[in-house]
């Protein structure tokens, strides 16, 4: 091994010591189940919330609509970003729509969920902003927050108190102050109080408030807009983030907005400007789910009512943990210990993986359940007597 690569060699003995060590899972998808080295496990890792992802019906309507709309094949490639050749008709349609369900001006299409939240913070901030974000926002975030000039403060996980102290303390320092926090919360699965942000944001005029719902859109309000929809405050949040590969059974992401903040960041923001838009197929199978989405209702209720059951059992069985959605984690504690159990449960047929730092803190390992309304009454019997 040449001498450069030595401390990368080193670094991954750490890893695989610590039982942190990260693999690419080579496995077959069978709509809820997966298989895996010939074994057949109930999926409980996967973000297909509704279970749309794995919908033949959903596909073979959709190629059929393609087919039989007498327009020429949707290429499978922008072939360049949206500002030189990559801007086709469906992207304007898609944004549209979206406008039109969330009853605001304007909506933008990305290529992804990382790409929307590494890139809108740097573009709509300077140095006479300040960047307050809750401490357990998602990593793409964060990558965003160390691209800005501008200073960050992360408030203790809602803590909302302590961001109020803080917006009192520092407001008349800076010309602007965006609240970034998720709405459901990836890996504790809790919730953001929406309302009371927004109640903050109204008392002081300097602030913007940016809220990711990528666990969230699908999932929560009676169209499956988000918590946002469900908390009456979609025209008051600012920037209004949604991603389609979850619950919406796509790839890529999109953020709501007034005009001005659109053209905006089109002019600045540089992960719109300098990537690859994505392909018309894939924009035309994202507007095709979203114009379905607020029909799923009885998906939505499914989900919740096997959410509700499997929190309530871990509370039956003395398991704390502080979900409030379909995001369950169980908190293990160490790296190595949530490997183990996560081993057992795949025995036991449930695909649960382990959460390892440093996606969580030290400490705090677990096993995270991803659940879909896929997943039957007696799947759940099973796994709870397996838990």
């Amino acid at each position: 091994m040449r001498e450069v690569y030595e401390s990368y060699a080193t670094g991954l003995g750490q890893l695989k010591a610590a039982d942190c060590l990260r693999v690419l899972p080579q496995a077959e998808h069978c709509g809820k189940w997966i298989v895996r080295h010939g074994q057949k496990m109930l999926n409980l890792s996967s973000n297909d919330y509704l279970g749309l992802a794995s919908s033949t019906e959903l596909y073979n309507e959709f190629m059929d609509s393609i087919h039989s709309a007498g327009m020429p094949p949707l290429p499978l490639s922008s072939s360049s970003s949206r500002l030189l050749t990559g801007n086709f008709e469906v992207y304007d349609m898609l944004e549209k729509t979206l406008a039109d369900m969330y009853g605001r001006e304007s909506a933008l299409v990305l290529s992804s969920g990382y790409h929307m939240n590494s890139g809108i913070l740097p573009a709509i901030s300077d140095r006479n902003t300040l960047i307050l974000a809750d401490k357990l926002v998602h990593a793409s975030i964060i990558d965003g927050i160390r691209l800005c000039e501008c200073r960050c403060i992360r408030y203790r996980h809602q803590d909302y108190s302590q961001l109020e102290n803080i917006i009192e303390k520092e407001a008349g320092s800076y010309k602007r102050i965006i609240i970034v926090t998720e709405s459901i919360f990836s890996m504790d699965g809790d919730l953001a109080q929406l309302q009371r942000l927004v109640d903050i944001k109204h008392r002081w005029p300097s602030i913007m408030l940016y809220v990711d719902e990528a666990h969230a859109v699908g999932v929560r309000g009676d169209k499956g807009l988000g918590l946002a929809e469900e908390s009456g405050c979609i025209q008051d949040i600012d920037l209004l983030c949604g991603t389609f590969g979850k619950a919406l059974a796509s790839a890529g992401a999109y953020v709501i907005c007034d005009r001005i903040i659109r053209e905006w960041l089109v002019n600045k923001m540089r992960t719109l400007i300098f990537t690859t838009a994505l392909p018309p197929l894939n924009v035309a199978w994202s507007l095709f789910i979203m114009r379905r989405i607020a029909d799923c209702g009885d998906l939505r209720n499914r989900l919740a009512r096997t959410s509700s059951s499997l929190r309530e059992a871990f509370a039956g069985l003395g398991i704390q943990m502080p979900s409030q959605s379909h995001i369950i984690p169980m908190i293990i504690g160490s790296g190595s210990d949530a490997a183990s159990k996560a081993e057992e449960m795949q025995k036991k047929g449930f695909y649960v993986l382990p959460i390892r730092p440093p996606t969580v803190p030290e400490g705090t390992s677990r096993l995270r359940f991803s659940l879909t309304a896929d997943i039957s009454d007696a799947d759940l019997q099973t796994l709870i007597e397996q838990i």
